[in-house]
């Protein structure tokens, strides 16, 4: 198996001087360690940096709270080192945070989905870092799905949110740091920005050729099985539908209490969707929707995850759904705005009223490919890797 070392490892070993004699704020979260699983924070100051302040992302430092729980600023009890909350009443760096710091440090491991917030925390610190003349440094990870696929609806701007801000399909293919240069430049931020390269990644790697520890990013993504599905099955966030938040395996199974498993699973198996099968399931969730009623729904088995279209699938999955028990399904109720949740994960409002309007999975697929194609031109001058 190849070894493949994060920025952070480079950063340490050969251009520590990126950071050295200088007052540091590191967003980070418990997904930042060394390949000997040393936190960042800790393999840091080690090697005598000063860090300054820490700047946590949602689910907070630790990984420790849940999807959309907010929470304020704190100390580190370990170090001493002020956290500020960017998944609060703040989620943008204030000028106040800023102005004791030379740099800020970013090393968060992402998912490869859109709609993954830590994207957005890292966005708005590269603006901050813009409108007050600070550095922003990238320590890069390798993107869990690879760095080749691109799949689903690139967002279309009306549809802006905390859970997709620019206009970047569902899977992007490329790593936070390759991101983060597309933010920086394609979006006009226009920061003093750096990143310090993967040693040994390849584009076709998955997570799991890199030789490196899966640290679970946020909560409900405990394997890289999850990740690989969560691209279509966040989706169904946006409906009265479990998507197995509370059980076992979150985004891998999914269903309500007046489905029927058996006949959801046959109908999806009929569809032939490409490197994808489906088992009827029961599941209870402990948390989120449906808390401690007994579901009946499916599980979701990648046989083959090179083929597997995640977006695609997560769409025929409610389209089935709703097809077979239209007078229970419903997509979740707009917010004050009269924005869809839905619309939002998805960047359009073009898939919801595409199945309510009965078309195909395959049908409303078909119309996200013109701008996938144009996003791989313009995502071109940011990638690192080949």
């Amino acid at each position: 198996m190849d070894k493949v070392q994060p920025g952070l490892e480079v950063l340490l070993q050969r251009k520590i001087n990126l950071v050295a004699g200088l007052n540091i704020g590191f967003i980070t979260n418990h997904s930042s360690v060394t390949a000997n699983l040393t936190s960042a924070v800790d393999a840091l100051i080690e090697s005598g940096v000063k860090i300054s302040a820490i700047f946590a992302p949602e689910h907070g430092v630790r990984g420790e709270l849940a999807d959309g729980q907010e929470f304020s600023g704190s100390i580190d009890p370990r170090t001493g080192i002020p956290i500020f909350s960017l998944y609060g009443k703040t989620k943008k760096p204030t000028p106040e945070m800023l102005k004791d710091l030379d740099l800020l440090l970013f090393d968060i491991q992402d998912v490869g989905a859109r709609f993954y917030t830590f994207l957005y925390t890292m966005a708005l610190a590269i603006e901050a870092c813009a409108e007050h003349n600070k550095r922003f440094v990238v320590l890069d990870r390798p993107n869990p799905l690879g760095g080749i696929s691109v799949e689903g609806p690139v967002l279309e701007p009306q549809f802006s949110s905390f859970v997709g801000m620019y206009p970047i399909p569902i899977r992007y293919g490329l790593t936070i740091g390759e991101t983060a240069r597309l933010f920086n430049h394609e979006f006009g931020i226009d920061a003093d920005l750096e990143v310090v390269p993967l040693d040994g990644w390849r584009r076709e790697m998955w997570f799991d050729q890199t030789g490196l520890p899966w640290i679970p990013p946020s909560p409900a993504m405990p394997s890289l099985e999850t990740a690989v599905v969560y691209p279509g099955t966040c989706l169904i966030e946006g409906t009265n539908i479990s998507e197995g938040r509370g059980t076992s395996l979150p985004f891998q199974i999914t269903g309500a209490p007046w489905i029927n498993g058996r006949t959801l699973a046959d109908k999806l198996n009929q569809a032939g969707l490409p490197g994808v099968r489906f088992r009827p399931t029961h599941f209870t969730p402990n948390a989120s929707k449906y808390l401690n009623e007994q579901c009946e729904g499916i599980q979701i088995h990648v046989i083959d995850r090179n083929s597997f279209l995640p977006v695609l699938t997560g769409v025929k999955i409610i389209e089935v759904i709703q097809q077979l028990w239209p007078e229970r399904f419903e997509f979740r109720q707009p917010d004050q705005n009269g924005r869809f949740f839905f619309d939002l994960l998805v960047g359009t409002d073009r898939i919801r009223l595409g199945i309510q309007a009965g078309m195909s999975a395959e049908e409303i697929s078909s119309n996200w490919e013109p701008r996938i194609g144009r996003f791989i031109s313009k995502k071109e001058p940011y990638l690192l890797y080949n």
